[in-house]
C-alpha cells in the first residue's frame, strides 16, 4: 500500500454506514447579503478618504452556533467563527465538528453578529439575524448543503446563511506546507499587491469549501508566504486525489479583494514536495516545503439498500448502473478475445479501514482486476455494493488514467482500449479529467460515458467534445475520443428494456470505429495482410475475376 494511504488505525467498518465509534460531522457557514449596520461606512460619500477607510474597517461579522440541551432545552454557546472583516458574504474557515447521532434530533442556532470592538460579550455588538435548523436537516438535504433565511429583525431582510456538512474521516495525520510566488500580476495603482491565498477543497455537487487563508505579505509582486499547518482531513478529507482549489488575491483594506489568479491541485500532488508538479501558473506560485507528520459517509449515488438509490440492489430487475454496463458491454465483448475485462469502482470508502478511493477494483483484487465476462463484472459490481460505501467527491482522472497507463504499453495497433463509465454525472475534478483526456487522446483507447439518473448533464457533454473539442491548460486534445450518452433518453415507456437497450448500446459504440481508424491512420499503422482462405486438401481454389 502507499505510504500516502495508510491511514490510522483500522476499526471495524460498516460498508452501508460507514460508522466509526461516533460519527463526527464538520459544519462549514457561509452568508450572503448580511444586513448592513454600518451603512454609513459601506455607502455614505465621504469627502476624507482617511475618514472612510478608518469607518469601513469596522464592519467585522462573526457567527456563534448555540446547542440545545435534550432535557433542560436550554441553549448553550457551542462556540464562533473567526471574525472576518469588510464583507457582506463571509465565507468563514473555521469549522463547528459535531457528533452526529442518526436517531436524535439535534437542534441548532446560528447567530451572526457585526463586531464593534474587542468584547466576547455579546450584547455589546450589533444582532445581525439568526436561523434555526437540526443537524439531520443539513446532512438530509441535497448534497448536504442547506440555505436558509436570516431572521430575527422585524420588518428585515437580514441575508440568508449556507450551511454545508461534511462527515469526517479517521485521519489524524496533519500537513506543513510553505509557498512563494514570481511576478504576480500588479493589481494596485499606487505600489505593489498585497497577495495572500485562499484553499478550498471540492464538493460532490461540484461547490468546493474553504479551509485555508494565508497571511497577507505587504507590497510585493514576489511573496513567500509563512509555513503552515493543517490537518490533512481539513484539505481533502483524507481522499487524497480529491482537488484542492488555490485563489491567490490582492488584498483590499474595504474587503474588496482583487483576483490574481488560481489553479488546481491535490494533496497527492502537494505531497511530492517541491518539484515540477508543484509549479503553478498564475504568474508562478511554487510550493517550497510539504511534510507531513502522524499525531500521537455515504452521500453520494447513496444507500444501495434504499430504494432511491441509482443502485439500489432490486431483488427483481437490474438497477440502471447494471442495465448500462449489459447492453453496451455485450457488444464490446465480442471483440475481446479472452472475454477478461478489467472492472474498477471510483468514489467510496473501502474496508478494513474506510480508505477513499477512485480507483478500486470490483472484485476486491488489487493484483488481479479482471473479471470473466460481463456476467463477471456484474457479480463483481452487485458484490462490491455489499462491501463498500459509497463516498464523495466523484474524481474520474484516476481511472480515466489508469486505462491510459495499459494503452500507453501497446502502442503499436496490435490493441485498442474502450474504457466504459457509468456515473451518475457529478464531477469534482473537471480540470483534471479535462488533462486526462487530453493526454489519452494521443493513445489508442476511447471512452463512452453512459449517465444515469435525473441530474444535469452538463459537464459530460463538455466532456464529449463533439461541438467543442476538448482542451486542457490551451492545448486541444488531438482527437475526439469521448462519447456520452444520457441512460433516461433510452427508456422504453411500453417497458421494453430488451429495444430499449439495444438503441443505447447501437448510439454509444457509433463513434468507436472512426475513434479506430483515426488512431492508426495518425500512427500510419496498416491492417495486416489477410490470410489466404482456406482451402480443404485435394481442392484447388478457384480465383473470380471482376
Amino acid at each position: 500500500m502507499d505510504k500516502l494511504e495508510d491511514m490510522s488505525s483500522v476499526y471495524d467498518f460498516d460498508p452501508i454506514t460507514g460508522n466509526i465509534p461516533a460519527t463526527k460531522v464538520e459544519i462549514t457557514v457561509s452568508c450572503r447579503n448580511l444586513l448592513d449596520k454600518d451603512t454609513f461606512s459601506k455607502s455614505d460619500p465621504c469627502n476624507s478618504i482617511y475618514t472612510f477607510l478608518l469607518l469601513s474597517a469596522l464592519f467585522w461579522t462573526v457567527c456563534v452556533l448555540y446547542t440545545q440541551g435534550v432535557e433542560t432545552k436550554q441553549w448553550r454557546e457551542f462556540g464562533r467563527t473567526e471574525v472576518i472583516d469588510n464583507t457582506l458574504n463571509p465565507d468563514f474557515v473555521r469549522k463547528y465538528i459535531l457528533d452526529y447521532f442518526f436517531e436524535e434530533k439535534q437542534n441548532l442556532r446560528f447567530d451572526l453578529y457585526d463586531v464593534d470592538s474587542k468584547s466576547p460579550d455579546l450584547s455589546k455588538h450589533d444582532f445581525l439575524g439568526q436561523t434555526f435548523c437540526t443537524l439531520g436537516e443539513i446532512v438530509g438535504s441535497p448534497a448536504s448543503r442547506l440555505e436558509k433565511p436570516l431572521g430575527g429583525i422585524p420588518g428585515k431582510k437580514c441575508g440568508t446563511i449556507v450551511l454545508s456538512a461534511e462527515e469526517l474521516s479517521n485521519c489524524r495525520d496533519s500537513a506543513t506546507l510553505q509557498f512563494c510566488a514570481n511576478k504576480l500580476d500588479k493589481k494596485d495603482f499606487f505600489g505593489k499587491s498585497d497577495p495572500f491565498m485562499v484553499f478550498y477543497r471540492s464538493n460532490e455537487d461540484g461547490t468546493f469549501t474553504i479551509c485555508h487563508k494565508t497571511e497577507v505579505v505587504k507590497n510585493t509582486l514576489n511573496p513567500v508566504w509563512q509555513p503552515f499547518t493543517i490537518p490533512v482531513r481539513a484539505l481533502c478529507n483524507g481522499d487524497f486525489d480529491r482537488t484542492i482549489k488555490v485563489e491567490v488575491y490582492d488584498w483590499d483594506r474595504d474587503g474588496s479583494h482583487d483576483f490574481i489568479g488560481d489553479y488546481t491541485t491535490s494533496y497527492r500532488e502537494l505531497a511530492r514536495g517541491q518539484s515540477q508538479f508543484n509549479v503553478y501558473e498564475v504568474s508562478v506560485v511554487t510550493l517550497l516545503s510539504f511534510s507531513k507528520c502522524h499525531p500521537g459517509s455515504p452521500w453520494s449515488t447513496g444507500n444501495p439498500s434504499q430504494s432511491t438509490s441509482l443502485h439500489y440492489m432490486n431483488p427483481y430487475q437490474l438497477n440502471a448502473y447494471a442495465m448500462a454496463l449489459k447492453a453496451v458491454g455485450e457488444i464490446i465483448q465480442d471483440y475481446d478475445s479472452d472475454k477478461m475485462f478489467p472492472a474498477l469502482g471510483f468514489g467510496a470508502k473501502l474496508p478494513p479501514d474506510g480508505r477513499v478511493s477512485h480507483e478500486f477494483p470490483l472484485n476486491g483484487n488489487m493484483e488481479n482486476p479482471y473479471c470473466n465476462g460481463i456476467e463477471g463484472i456484474l457479480e463483481a459490481y452487485h458484490q462490491s455494493l455489499r462491501t463498500v460505501q459509497l463516498y464523495g467527491p466523484t474524481n474520474f482522472a484516476p481511472v480515466v488514467n489508469h486505462v491510459a497507463r495499459y494503452a500507453a504499453a501497446v502502442q503499436d495497433g496490435s490493441q485498442y482500449f474502450v474504457l466504459l463509465i457509468i456515473t451518475d454525472g457529478v464531477i469534482s475534478d473537471m480540470a483534471q479529467t479535462k488533462e486526462a483526456i487530453v493526454n489519452a487522446a494521443k493513445l489508442p483507447m476511447s471512452i463512452i460515458i453512459v449517465g444515469v439518473g435525473q441530474a444535469e448533464f452538463d459537464a459530460m457533454v463538455e466532456l464529449d467534445g463533439d461541438d467543442i473539442r476538448i482542451s486542457s491548460r490551451g492545448k486541444l486534445a488531438e482527437r475526439d475520443i469521448v462519447q456520452f450518452v444520457p441512460f433516461r433518453d433510452y427508456m422504453d415507456r411500453t417497458g421494453n428494456h430488451v429495444l430499449s437497450m439495444a438503441r443505447l448500446a447501437k448510439d454509444v459504440l457509433a463513434e468507436i470505429p472512426d475513434q479506430f481508424i483515426s488512431y492508426m491512420k495518425s500512427r500510419g499503422i496498416k491492417p495486416n495482410p489477410a490470410p489466404p482462405p482456406y482451402t480443404p486438401p485435394g481442392h484447388t481454389h478457384h480465383h473470380t475475376q471482376i
